[in-house]
């Protein structure tokens, strides 16, 4: 995974410096001053369910991603917690949204995303730049055995699991784009932490009866 700077604007949103580089997108990941503008989102229910939004209306089907190459067409995840993760297929000009909780990650939903690009738009992995936003990080996210022995498999290295752990869903969700193909040097982490990080996100885990929602939005421009 490569380092890269994740930066705020004056609008109140954070964007991928690397994924600025194509001028032909358009993202950002919101926070509690902001979020960007969308034209498609989904009711999100925590499956591995990756739609096309060209014929959909905002919040007309149930899933937790979406991917495009309409122009003009933004299309968004909401977050509080869980990890958005924007795709740019810089080959074909192709887009996605994805919210990927623990369920959503066990289910690899994140390389889920990308069989769909191929699928609908013929992206290559290689030519995908992934950029994973503002989220719980390790170090907030604290899971019981019954979630944590999910991802054992992708743990290889944990020990047995036989108590709490401290979850890392941005590593898990790079090893699953890592597995589908994406260059490490094409996967972006924000490094910014939604519990850690009070004054600029919402986070369900530190104000779980009134959490807002951030959106993670993009869209092609040409």
């Amino acid at each position: 995974m490569s380092s890269s700077s994740f930066l705020l604007g004056a609008d109140g949103l954070y964007r991928c410096a690397d994924l600025q580089h194509f001028l032909w997108q358009s993202h950002g990941f919101g926070t509690r001053m902001a979020n960007p503008e969308v034209d498609v989102t989904l009711r999100q229910v925590h499956s591995d369910q990756v739609l096309n939004a060209h014929p959909l209306r905002d919040r007309q089907c149930e899933g937790d991603a979406l991917v495009t190459d309409d122009l003009n067409r933004r299309i968004g995840v909401r977050t509080a917690d869980c990890v958005p993760i924007l795709l740019l297929d810089a080959g074909k000009r192709a887009v996605g949204a994805v919210h990927a909780g623990w369920r959503g990650t066990v289910a690899g939903i994140a390389a889920r995303a990308i069989e769909k690009m191929h699928l609908y738009f013929g992206t290559h992995p290689d030519d995908i730049r992934a950029a994973l936003g503002p989220c719980i990080r390790e170090c907030c996210y604290e899971v019981g055995p019954e979630v944590a022995s999910q991802f054992s498999t992708l743990f290889p290295e944990w020990p047995p699991v036989t108590g709490k752990q401290n979850l890392d869903l941005v590593e898990a969700n790079r090893r699953h784009l890592s597995a589908a193909g994406v260059p490490a040097d094409q996967i972006f982490d924000s490094g910014l932490c939604t519990v850690c990080l009070a004054e600029h996100f919402f986070s369900y885990r530190r104000e779980p009866h009134n959490p807002g929602r951030m959106i993670s939005a993009i869209g092609r421009l040409d």
